[in-house]
């Protein structure tokens, strides 16, 4: 509508993260599970895509079988790495509660940081650049920018529907009953921990398939997507946009990421040099909106009160 491809990438990047963010939400937001090392589910099914795009391209197999550039087997593939990942995470973290579950998912996310910087046949430090999107079937063609807005934008939409599900399920009440008591819950009968893993691989599939769409996005995937500064922005978004909503992680992907575009370019007019340290401006809004605004951006919007 505007003509300028530069904020449909844009803008598909906020999607992207949304995607992620909302992930992270489920367990965050609906279980308590406050996870340090949510990106690096993000960043497997990146490589998902980046390893299956190399051994494509230069006709090598992986296990006997051949790389593939092909979304419909990629993207579910990368959606499975990212589960597969999160059962082990999950079933050794969920053994505790609170400050130690949040160091040992921080724990988790650097050593799988530090094994694909080691990966030298998969770039290491350097990663993996793409030169070409996954492939859908017709009419869908991604390497069209708007074509790959939509198609981000309705898988996010299925996966906030995914998520609203749950949330309302009996699954989801179990889980929430288990924030909020987890001992009362566990005295009805309810296997908690169970029920607490399962929305852990959940949310480590759905961090998977934002992986894959944020290397398509990118046309990169690398270590950095792992790291855990990657863990805080995604925790940041979910608390702007408020906690256990689904929807607010949406609107705190879009503030955050609209501040880190514009902000710099406000503060480096103002004053040259000064943008680098745009975070500054952040840290104010997340605290009014922590004090203020429990329910985050989401709250502020629909004007309701924790």
């Amino acid at each position: 509508w505007m003509g300028e491809p530069f904020y449909v990438r844009l803008a598909t990047r906020i999607l992207v993260f949304a995607l992620a963010a909302v992930s992270l939400d489920l367990i965050l937001g609906l279980g308590g599970m406050v996870s340090f090392g949510h990106a690096a589910f993000v960043g497997i099914g990146g490589y998902a895509v980046g390893i299956l795009f190399a051994h494509q391209a230069d006709g090598s197999t992986l296990f006997g079988f051949p790389g593939t550039v092909n979304g419909l087997i990629v993207w579910p593939l990368a959606m499975l790495a990212g589960a597969l990942a999160a059962l082990p995470v999950g079933a050794i973290s969920l053994r505790t509660t609170g400050v130690p579950f949040i160091m040992i998912t921080l724990a988790f996310a650097q050593m799988l940081f530090y094994l694909m910087t080691g990966l030298k046949a998969y770039g290491g430090d350097d990663g993996i650049a793409l030169w070409s999107r996954s492939t859908l079937p017709a009419p869908l063609n991604i390497t069209d920018h708007t074509t790959f807005y939509y198609v981000v934008l309705g898988l996010l939409v299925a996966a906030l529907v995914l998520g609203w599900r749950l949330v309302n399920s009996r699954f989801g009440r179990v889980i929430r009953g288990a924030k909020d008591n987890e001992r009362r819950m566990a005295a009805l009968g309810y296997p908690v921990t169970r029920y607490k893993l399962a929305a852990f691989v959940i949310a480590g599939a759905l961090a998977g398939l934002a992986g894959a769409l944020l290397a398509n996005a990118t046309m990169f995937v690398g270590p950095q997507y792992l790291h855990w500064s990657r863990s805080g922005d995604l925790i940041v978004m979910v608390v702007l946009g408020g906690i256990g909503t689904l929807i607010g992680p949406v609107l705190g992907a879009a503030a955050l990421l609209l501040l880190e575009e514009f902000v710099p370019e406000l503060m480096d007019l103002a004053h040259a040099g000064l943008g680098e340290h745009w975070k500054i401006v952040l840290g104010p809004v997340l605290i009014l909106l922590v004090l203020y605004a429990r329910k985050g951006l989401w709250g502020v919007v629909t004007g309701r009160r924790p």
